[in-house]
């Protein structure tokens, strides 16, 4: 059975100036988890997410980004933008962030929109809506200030082919 290493990069940018960054350190944390069924103490079955290292295909990944502003002023500009990992395809619908706007990328990285304008062309040179298949990178803007001592979240599901 051929399994799929977690590989998951991420790319945080501040707009803000060196010293100011400095000052508001912006700390990040990644996590690759899946959602498993387990008893609970009152014999109620209920689905919890357990850290992912390696995964046959056809497993659903949840890929989370923990951000937290540590400095003593709110931190402003933050964009965090992924990589839908290699073997695995984005689950449509699946894109979370508090507080964020969500963009989305068919051309590696290059430029981003909302999922209902991307457009694709066709090997016979026709244009169609993109599916989720064609996303290769997700970006989340961060709306406003996140104030110090504050954390967000933002994340996908992407299944591994």
């Amino acid at each position: 059975m051929r399994t799929f290493f977690i590989a998951f990069a991420i790319v945080i940018q501040l707009a803000a100036a060196s010293a100011y960054a400095q000052q508001n350190p912006i700390l990040v944390k990644n996590v690759a988890e899946t959602e498993v069924e387990v008893k609970n103490a009152q014999g109620v079955i209920e689905k919890v997410r357990m850290p992912l290292h390696k995964a046959p295909p056809g497993t659903e990944v949840i890929y989370t980004t923990t951000f937290a502003n540590n400095g003593g002023k709110p931190a402003n500009n933050i964009a965090i933008t992924n990589p839908v990992p290699a073997n695995t395809t984005y689950v449509g619908g699946s894109a979370f962030g508090d507080n964020t706007e969500i963009a989305f990328s068919i051309d590696g990285g290059k430029t981003y929109n909302v999922a209902d304008k991307l457009r694709v062309k066709t090997p016979e040179g026709r244009e169609r809506a993109a599916l989720p298949s064609d996303y290769t990178h997700i970006r989340w803007t961060y709306k406003g200030d996140l104030p110090p001592a504050k954390t967000g979240a933002a994340g996908f599901r992407a299944v591994i082919k």
